[in-house]
């Protein structure tokens, strides 16, 4: 996995870094913790400007959140409820989970959007809340923004700083990659099976 994301960044840039990091959001298993550093790393060797490997890497995140949003938003939490409880199984997303980041949600406010963008698997969602609070488009997106941008910013740095290093750690990239996949897939997988039970 890393092999390709190194190899779409390298052929495509800026537009790269935008496709990957939307792609992100809608498919967890291409972890941004590898996007961002590797687009980092070219900025440090010039090959990429850092601002704006920043913004695309927001930009492509905020856009990646934003058909979750939609869907929250004309959806609703009943029908993503009655969605969860009859086809849960294969998005691994049952009814008490809405509930939960609903409340999350109410208590929260802004903040999840924020924050929300910082944890892995959880900033994959955490616009669908926002949307069944029908939480206006331009907050919505301001508070992704925010997020997405810090976010990006700081994989960025990581690999901005390590340069000097980067090529002794890039060829543990793809085994560890791959690894993460695999721990997400056999996640998901487990999450599959005990769906009903969860849901119950």
């Amino acid at each position: 996995m890393a092999e390709w994301v190194i190899d779409v960044i390298g052929r495509l840039g800026y537009a790269g870094i935008v496709l990957l990091m939307l792609a992100e959001n809608l498919f967890p298993p291409l972890p941004s913790e590898l996007i961002m550093p590797f687009a980092g790393f070219l900025a440090a060797r010039g090959d990429l400007h850092p601002a704006l490997v920043v913004a695309a890497g927001a930009l492509g995140s905020v856009a990646g959140a934003l058909p979750w949003y939609v869907l929250g938003r004309k959806v609703g939490a009943d029908r993503l409820k009655k969605l969860a409880e009859r086809h849960g199984r294969w998005i691994a997303l049952t009814p008490k989970e809405i509930d939960r980041g609903q409340k999350l949600f109410e208590e929260r406010g802004p903040l999840v959007l924020v924050f929300g963008r910082l944890v892995p698997a959880l900033r994959t969602v955490v616009a669908l809340p926002a949307g069944m609070a029908r939480m206006r488009p331009t907050p919505f997106l301001l508070w992704t923004l925010l997020g997405s941008l810090i976010w990006t910013t700081l994989l960025t740095l990581a690999g901005y700083l390590l340069e000097s290093q980067y090529e002794r750690i890039s060829k543990w990239l793809n085994p560890v990659s791959t690894g993460i996949f695999v721990v997400i897939a056999v996640w998901y997988l487990v999450r599959v099976v005990r769906h009903r039970s969860d849901g119950a």
